[in-house]
């Protein structure tokens, strides 16, 4: 029987790695000779999470079809945070919780997305569905990623149907949510170590909007102030990356995880959109925007919007 990778998005975040993980173990029970794989290094909130419940990260790799013909995409849909040769293998199956977009097949396959707000949500109800029992390992790396996802429930994306996954995944997992959660966001909120290269790169995602190229990064903090009082240094960074892979826009977002705000940081020659788009004015390229924290629901739709009229 032939591998078929599960692979999440590139600069993978907790649902991405753990779906991943999580996925290939269903097909597997499902007779699929299946492997997880990264597009991406692993953050600290992942690790902590891998290592709470005893998971090795999975392989990473660069290209797909030099190993296998077929894979599965989770968390993702969209071409451009995949694998870099995806034009060169089938995709078999999506299951994710973003908006689709550049993403058309040659062949039929399973496609499911839902509006919740974490990929594991889905994968739980696909393990009742074909009647397979959760581990108590994998439930808490499903747990874990709808944490992450919903901020410890308190993102506008989170769901009654994460909120009632999770409570399930909480009793198999053995764990109180509510207390590993802050810890695990506590260790994915701790930038000692980082460079500011990896601040832009952990968790960055390019999306096409209207007739731009736009890439939005965002990072979670305890002390926002620690990140933007080196503000010149990023900025030389991000007009790099601008002129490297021809952006129109680069958003850098600094989500403080106590108050749920968000700091955000606009360069590129469509940056005065970003004002449009949330309502507020950029005052040296930089702007407080109350009460937000997810990029799915409260960044993405409207910076489309305003890049598209």
């Amino acid at each position: 029987m032939e591998k078929v990778y599960v692979v999440g998005h590139k600069n993978p975040d907790t649902d991405s790695i753990s779906s991943a993980i999580v996925y290939a173990h269903l097909k597997r029970e499902l007779g699929m000779n299946a492997e997880a794989v990264r597009l991406g290094e692993v953050q600290n909130e992942t690790a902590f999470a891998l290592e709470k419940f005893g998971f090795e990260a999975p392989r990473f790799i660069e290209k797909a079809s030099n190993d296998v013909k077929q894979i599965i995409l989770v968390d993702h849909n969209e071409k451009q945070q995949s694998v870099e040769d995806i034009d060169d293998v089938q995709v078999i199956e999506v299951i994710d919780h973003h908006r689709i977009a550049n993403f058309e097949t040659s062949d039929p396959l399973y496609f499911r997305a839902e509006p919740v707000g974490c990929t594991a949500t889905i994968l739980n109800k696909l393990f009742k569905e074909n009647g397979v029992k959760i581990p108590a390992d994998i439930a808490g790396l499903m747990l874990s990623a709808i944490i992450s996802d919903s901020l410890l429930f308190k993102s506008p994306t989170c769901t009654e149907q994460d909120i009632a996954a999770a409570k399930e995944l909480e009793t198999i997992a053995g764990v109180d949510a509510l207390e590993y959660g802050l810890a695990m966001l506590k260790a994915g909120a701790d930038l000692s170590g980082k460079t500011l290269e990896d601040l832009l790169t952990l968790d960055a995602k390019e999306f096409g909007m209207g007739d731009y190229k736009v890439e939005i990064a965002q990072i979670n903090a305890v002390d926002v102030n620690e990140v933007m009082v080196r503000q010149g240094e990023l900025e030389d960074l991000i007009y790099r990356k601008i002129a490297e892979k021809g952006l129109d826009m680069f958003l850098f977002i600094v989500t403080d995880i106590l108050n749920n705000d968000s700091v955000a940081l606009a360069l590129g020659s469509q940056a005065e959109k970003a004002g449009q788009a949330f309502g507020v004015p950029f005052v040296n390229n930089i702007a407080v925007l109350k009460g937000v924290v997810s990029r799915k629901k409260q960044v993405v739709p409207v910076l489309t919007e305003a890049l598209s009229e």
